[in-house]
């Protein structure tokens, strides 16, 4: 990328571009004087090109304007001396999920596409944490391994829809076990599941607080989030309502924290204290490289000014 080392300098392009106007501004009148020997057409030439000197010494000066502001051409290296966190983000995909009641201003969104929204805003702010993501309903499976791929995950993430991973119920341990299996063998200096639903665990082999011990004991944190309003429930019907109780329970446990989501706004209060509460502790180390490209402006402006002085002192001398 281009940089500038002074850009204050440009400050000066105002006096240069204004040196057209000083005649006018100043009423300062000069005659052309031909020398004796002039030809006609030498005399046509010189007041053809009278205004040639003026011409030069302006866009001499702005090349040389260009020169003080030291344009440079910038590269940034960045090299990640140590890793970040590894996180999982489990999302139910369940039928439930499907009602609207979190609003999405001109349209209405459902849970679903409100939570990959906000998760997607959480991904982006942490370039430097191996990210992967489950999807739950009926049963549990990795739908993005982890990676430093942000890109390719948020776009993966888009993709998931209600009923991947079976709709007509919720596996809250299987996707937490899913997830720390991915999680158990990685030396990140901390791990973590942030686990979203809007119902209660009715679905897979393992109770949401057994495979919440069996996460301790690996030392990974479930973070839980509770999603829905007691209006989406009532008007869509959907679910078995949301076990807050257990999602509590199984944060307890493993030394997280349980969070409730009742619209898009909270929603996304709710990953920002996430965020603060597990900082990356990723060190990245910037090193900035610049080459200077002022020559590149100063000595051909430079040639022009000498190149109008000669002009204005010989051939297209003016006198007043």
């Amino acid at each position: 990328m281009i940089s500038w080392g002074a850009p204050w300098a440009f400050l000066l392009l105002v006096p240069v571009l204004a040196l057209p106007l000083q005649p006018w501004l100043t009423g300062v009148a000069h005659l052309v004087v031909p020398g004796p020997d002039t030809l006609e057409a030498g005399r046509t030439a010189r007041r053809a090109l009278g205004r040639l000197p003026r011409v030069l010494q302006v866009v001499g000066l702005v090349l040389v304007v260009i020169a003080f502001a030291r344009p440079r051409h910038t590269q940034r290296t960045l090299t990640v001396e140590s890793e970040g966190l590894d996180i999982m983000l489990a999302i139910d995909t369940s039928g439930s999920m499907r009602a609207e009641d979190f609003g999405g201003g001109m349209r209405p969104l459902n849970r679903l596409e409100v939570a990959k929204a906000v998760m997607a805003e959480f991904v982006e702010e942490r370039p430097y944490d191996r990210i992967g993501v489950v999807a739950f309903g009926t049963e549990a499976f990795t739908h993005v391994p982890l990676t430093l791929d942000h890109d390719t995950l948020t776009n993966v993430l888009d993709t998931i829809q209600i009923g991947i991973a079976g709709e007509g119920s919720t596996a809250v341990g299987s996707a937490i076990a899913v997830s720390a299996k991915r999680l158990k063998d990685l030396d990140a200096p901390s791990r973590l599941v942030i686990l979203l639903t809007d119902g209660r665990s009715n679905s897979g082999r393992l109770e949401p607080e057994e495979a919440a011990r069996l996460a301790a004991t690996l030392g990974i944190k479930v973070y839980t989030i509770g999603v829905g309003s007691a209006r989406g429930r009532s008007v869509f019907g959907m679910g078995d309502g949301l076990d807050e109780a257990t999602l509590e329970r199984v944060a307890e446990i493993t030394g997280a924290r349980y969070f409730r989501a009742t619209d898009t706004r909270t929603l996304q209060k709710v990953y920002d204290t996430i965020d603060e509460l597990e900082p990356s502790p990723a060190e990245v180390e910037e090193l900035v490289e610049h080459t200077e490209l002022f020559r590149r402006f100063l000595v051909p402006g430079t040639l022009l000014l000498l190149l109008e002085a000669l002009l204005r002192l010989s051939w297209l001398r003016r006198f007043p």
